[in-house]
């Protein structure tokens, strides 16, 4: 299992650090740089066993916190030409902001339920 988990953290590692570089014609790139190469190091954190609980569980909040401050006024899909523009770019980055959140959550779980086995 422990073999599982540092391959999904690898995995993870790549696909946050891939997000923040395609964020480079963002208007606002220096923040997802952020979001997402703080995940990304996150996640290789966790695979050399170095992430702390504590700061998994808040990154999962501040993820989680945001998911809702992104969320467009009105939900039209994830396509371009679905929609107006900005309720498009808001629900892609709620929805890449879920799945920040939903690795930080399984990383803090994994963390704790290790810490409890020992």
């Amino acid at each position: 299992m422990k073999t599982l988990f540092k391959l999904i953290s690898v995995v993870f590692a790549l696909l946050f650090f891939w997000a923040a570089y395609v964020q480079w014609n963002d208007p606002d790139a220096l923040l997802w740089y952020a979001i997402y190469g703080s995940a990304a190091l996150a996640s290789l954190f966790f695979f050399f066993e170095k992430l702390s609980f504590k700061i998994a569980l808040v990154l999962f909040v501040l993820y989680f916190v945001g998911v809702f401050v992104f969320w467009p006024d009105q939900f039209e899909g994830v396509d371009i030409g679905e929609g107006e523009i900005n309720n498009i770019e808001n629900a892609r980055e709620s929805l890449g902001l879920l799945i920040n959140a939903l690795v930080m959550l399984m990383f803090s779980l994994r963390i704790r339920y290790t810490k409890k086995m020992a």
